[in-house]
């Protein structure tokens, strides 16, 4: 999935996050964070699109984007680890109040 959006360009938005085993979410947070770095190099140097990613190189488009929802406090929830987490920026939202 994130081999696709990050040579497409694509935006996925991934729902439900933190119901994901934290076995799992380990190996995301390292995907993640290979996804991260490549697109800070990427920023550096525009020349250079070609990355490795799960010991493949592939061209890198630099409008990937992947989003994450999460519904915490629930039974069956677990907390993203601090590793993932960081590579997020929180957003809270409610349902208004109509």
């Amino acid at each position: 999935m994130f081999s696709g959006l990050i040579q497409s360009g694509g935006w996925g938005c991934f729902d439900e996050f933190n119901r994901i085993s934290v076995g799992v979410l380990s190996v995301v947070a390292e995907q993640m964070r290979q996804i991260m770095n490549a697109l800070r190099l990427i920023n550096e140097d525009p020349e250079n699109v070609a990355h490795r990613f799960e010991d493949e190189v592939i061209p890198f488009n630099k409008n990937v984007g992947v989003f994450i929802t999460m519904n915490p406090g629930y039974a069956g929830r677990s907390e993203l680890p601090d590793n993932l987490k960081s590579l997020f920026r929180p957003m809270a939202m409610m349902v208004p109040d109509s």
